[in-house]
Order: C-alpha cells, then structure tokens, then sequence
C-alpha cells in the first residue's frame, strides 16, 4: 500500500496527496462534467484512451485491447483509484503502459508536444473521472 505523499516535486505546493492506493482530493476543488469526460475518452488526439481500452462506445471503431475494458469502471474503482491512474499510473503499477496524464516531470519517451507540460489539465482529469465513474455495472 503506497503511503501519504505528494505525487511529485514537479506539481506546485499545492500537490494531489496520495492516500493508500488513490488520491482522494479533487485536483480541481470540485466534481467534473461527465459528458466533457466522454468526449476526452473518446478523443483519439486529446485523451487517447482508446488506443488501449474499450468500453460502450458504439460509434468509435478500432478500440484499443492492451488495458481492461472501461465498460464498468465506475463499479471496480473509487474516484479516488481513478484519480491516482489518472495523475500518475506508475505509482500503482510500474510497469504500466498507461502515460501519466496529469505529471510533467521525470517522465521518459515524452512527446516534444508535452514535455514539461501534463497531457491533461485539472479540469480534464476531473472530467474523465466523472464520466468514468458513469460507467457502472448492471
């Protein structure tokens, strides 16, 4: 179980604090938009998310099959346990192919497009973590 600490020196001193397997705090202070959310998921040039994963997206062809499906993510995960894959995925799984959304820095193989930059704002991550957690089993 990862103890309570900052997600890195490269975040300002008002870091996402890692509580047991998740970051419990919103990075932005409050809930995001779920319909945002799909979009970014469904985005394949801003979230990217299904270059690896599936889920009910009926209209999006060539979903991805590296990562677990995101049909029912809102039932396997906290928000919390979202939030910590989201801002740092590495921190749950080192050997994750998943990128780190919401870190800028000691990252390798980083696009020149995102070096010293997160690949999704605040809001973003937020958002996606709303519409993740929409995604619920029957």
């Amino acid at each position: 179980m990862l103890a309570a600490m900052p997600v890195g020196a490269q975040l300002a001193a008002n870091a996402p604090v890692i509580v047991g397997d998740g970051i419990p705090l919103s990075l932005t202070g409050g809930g995001g938009d779920a319909l945002r959310g799909r979009v970014i998921v469904g985005n394949r040039q801003v979230g990217l998310c299904l270059l690896c994963h599936s889920g009910p997206f009926p209209e999006e062809r060539f979903q991805g099959d590296l990562a677990p499906t995101l049909e029912g993510a809102g039932s396997r995960l906290t928000v919390a346990q979202m939030r910590l894959r989201l801002v740092d995925s590495g921190r749950v799984n080192p050997a994750t192919i998943m990128p780190a959304y919401f870190k800028s820095a000691g990252l390798t193989r980083v696009a020149p497009a995102f070096s010293g930059k997160p690949m999704l704002s605040a809001e973003q991550v937020e958002d996606v973590i709303a519409y993740l957690q929409t995604l619920r089993n029957p």
